[in-house]
């Protein structure tokens, strides 16, 4: 069973260009499901039945999982067992009619702009790795970009003159985003005063944001910077990288600005994942409505 991960793994690599994170998280959960088959002494992936897929997913459940992480296993689950019927080593597929757990779209932790500020305003400026995470977290706030869009953005992607990033997201879809004054003060200090230093030492390339060894950063760099800080602040909510970008688009929504805006600078391809946003919006519109009507 472990060969025939490495299969569908070379399989999504190879012909369906998958993204390395998108593949390691396949990995992650075939393996965890594959574990488990063999802990029930199911030593072949033609023995599974639907049941041992379900009971699966409740030993994920009882394990503290979340509703959408349950979802993400079964969905790899289910590719896997398609891969191997389509590729005639299993005559019917045990996980094809099992459905997914519906999810409901809970409303992401926002910060208000004061805590926000309170959070960006810690790295200490007289250092240089706090240089580099001032401008860091400015422009986790001013673009709402993804960890692993921050940690691979370029040099040349960054258009100072129009005050535009050229973002690389999921799938490698292509956006351009508007990034604002603050944060490319703090690009061009860490650029011109810290990164020079930096890429001297290491093999950072193009890359726009370089860890003391002079190598692109890591994912959990980043979190780090965001937990530190965040710690530092005094603001007391449960902070990551993905704060600021649910910060990015309520604040924006907040302000006035067009949902299909917001979609488009988040690099979302449905419209229906942007909504989620709405809803704390109209909390926002409601609490106006309150404070301002007089009948409110």
């Amino acid at each position: 069973m472990k060969e025939q991960i490495k299969s569908y793994i070379y399989y999504l690599k190879l012909e369906k260009n998958a993204s390395p994170n998108t593949v390691a998280s396949y990995q992650f959960d075939l393996n965890r499901y594959i574990d488990y088959l063999m802990m029930k002494g199911i030593g072949s992936i033609k023995d599974v039945c639907e049941k041992d897929i379900i009971k699966f997913l409740h030993s994920l459940v009882e394990f503290g999982l979340s509703p959408k992480s349950v979802s993400r296993n079964l969905s790899s689950i289910k590719m896997f067992h398609k891969f191997l019927n389509g590729e005639g080593f299993l005559l019917t597929n045990a996980a094809e009619n099992i459905e997914t757990p519906k999810l409901s779209k809970t409303l992401p932790d926002v910060l208000n702009p004061d805590e926000v500020e309170a959070i960006i305003s810690q790295p200490n400026p007289m250092e240089p790795a706090g240089i580099r995470d001032r401008a860091i977290l400015e422009t986790m706030y001013a673009t709402g970009m993804r960890v692993t869009e921050i940690i691979t953005i370029k040099q040349t992607d960054v258009y100072s003159d129009e005050g535009i990033v050229r973002v690389f997201g999921k799938g490698s879809k292509e956006r351009l985003v508007p990034i604002g004054k603050s944060a490319l003060h703090w690009i061009e200090k860490y650029k011109n005063e810290i990164r020079v230093q930096l890429a001297a030492s290491g093999r950072g390339r193009d890359v726009l944001f370089l860890n003391l060894r002079g190598r692109p950063m890591s994912r959990m760099a980043v979190w780090n910077i965001v937990k530190t800080n965040t710690i530092k602040s005094g603001v007391r909510k449960e902070v990551h990288p993905h704060t600021f970008r649910h910060s990015f688009a309520t604040h924006l929504l907040e302000g006035g600005a067009d949902l299909r805006a917001v979609q488009e600078m988040l690099g979302h391809s449905d419209i229906s994942t942007t909504q989620i946003y709405t809803h704390i919006d109209r909390e926002y519109l409601k609490e106006v409505h309150k404070t301002f009507h007089p009948r409110g």
